[in-house]
């Protein structure tokens, strides 16, 4: 799966995470056979068992069970000076895992998937990233080591500690996700008290495959809701945000909302509406308490990923966004990455388009847009990606050594 599209780019790895999962609703909605589902998985699944793994520096995939944040596209090798990612492996590993649950027919092809899903899920050496216990590292670079941050709470990694503590072969400490959870923000932000985190793909990512509903580890217990809730919180309060709308950007609405990672219209400054305005490009947009990152970029990914916290107010953002912006968002393969209704002006932004009097609108499609997107819309309507993963004991073994009780889970952990 390519990072982008229409514009050349490498593959995503957690693009390939969402994609895989993506056949499987794909598979169940009829966009595609049952069959071309499978076997586009299992190409994916042996190239990704295959391919080279080592310490060096380029002409390889991965090591250690892990893989590169970036693939070319023509290879399937290292790109460039990318590292080896532990949480876009995590992405990658929660797709191939729900393929192995969705794909349990008797033949020998659905076998197969079956096989090499676990075989690649068990190869990943989960402790061997763990640079400075009990924490994982976000990283590793051949010949300079381990990135010097490790993952802290509260973003998407919530999946990456799972998939670590569950490992039958290579887990971490338990006590990985205690010092995961203990550096939590809990703050009031747009009267909504919650677990903060910006950009709103922190609070989806990590929910596009694990049901929270109804399951709370010791902190959540705590405070009295699960993650679930805490994700419906976030999503309130950005649509609140939006309507205060506290930088005047225009559009910004009870429907025109939703602060996240996405491109933009470029770095530069603009007067705009009377003011002189900071724009970027690709950047972690955020509206948090003590964390606002706002340019005037939306990004319909902000609320496609949390249509089931919230249905109420984001199936109708996101039928505002596809019939109100004249066709320049919504196209053949669904939503592109993200718009702006403040510039109008032609010549002002560095990428994308702009139409005269409308508003700027980026001309591609990304990939780690797309999924949250399929997955949770999914999720929403039949609980079933959510359904699989239940049913997977890497992942059960995983939050009940995190220490979640309750609800589905209960009875579960040994």
């Amino acid at each position: 799966m390519p990072d982008r599209w229409p514009t050349p780019s490498f593959s995503s790895t957690a693009a390939v995470g969402f994609g895989l999962t993506s056949y499987v609703v794909g598979a169940e909605r009829g966009w595609v056979t049952r069959a071309e589902a499978r076997d586009r998985t299992l190409a994916t699944l042996r190239f990704l068992w295959t391919a080279p793994q080592g310490a060096a520096i380029s002409e390889v995939t991965g090591y250690r069970g892990f893989f590169y944040h970036f693939l070319d596209m023509s290879t399937g090798r290292r790109f460039g000076q990318t590292e080896l990612s532990t949480i876009d492996t995590g992405l990658l590993m929660m797709g191939v895992l729900a393929a192995g649950q969705y794909f349990s027919g008797a033949d020998a092809a659905e076998a197969e998937v079956r096989t090499l899903a676990e075989s690649l899920y068990r190869r990943v050496e989960w402790d061997w990233a763990v640079a400075r216990p009990p924490a994982i590292s976000m990283g590793w670079q051949p010949g300079t080591g381990f990135l010097p941050y490790d993952y802290d709470g509260y973003n998407e990694a919530m999946l990456l500690y799972l998939l670590a503590l569950g490992s039958p072969t290579h887990p971490v400490a338990p006590e990985a996700w205690t010092e995961y959870t203990s550096s939590y923000r809990w703050v009031e932000f747009q009267g909504q008290p919650h677990v903060n985190f910006g950009p709103l793909f922190g609070h989806q990512y990590s929910h596009s495959w694990v049901d929270f509903r109804g399951i709370r580890d010791e902190y959540m217990r705590a405070r009295g809701i699960d993650y679930f809730e805490n994700s419906r919180r976030a999503t309130l309060a950005q649509q609140s945000y939006a309507i205060q709308n506290p930088n005047g950007w225009q559009g910004y609405s009870a429907k025109i909302w939703g602060l996240t990672a996405s491109d933009g219209p470029g770095d530069f400054s603009a007067i705009v509406g009377s003011r002189n305005r900071e724009f970027h490009a690709y950047w972690a947009r955020a509206a948090a308490a003590g964390e606002i990152r706002d340019d005037g970029t939306i990004a319909p990914t902000a609320v496609g990923g949390s249509i089931p916290f919230a249905p109420e107010i984001t199936i109708p953002a996101l039928r505002a966004m596809r019939d109100g912006t004249g066709g320049n968002l919504y196209a053949k393969y669904g939503f592109k990455d993200a718009f702006n209704l403040s510039i109008t002006q032609p010549g002002l932004a560095t990428r994308g388009t702009t139409v005269p009097g409308v508003g700027w609108f980026n001309t591609d499609y990304l990939g780690i847009d797309q999924g949250p997107i399929v997955l949770m819309i999914e999720n929403h309507r039949s609980g079933l990606v959510w359904g699989l993963m239940r049913e997977n004991p890497h992942l059960v073994r995983g939050l009940c050594r995190a220490g979640f009780t309750g609800g589905w889970i209960e009875g579960k952990c040994a």
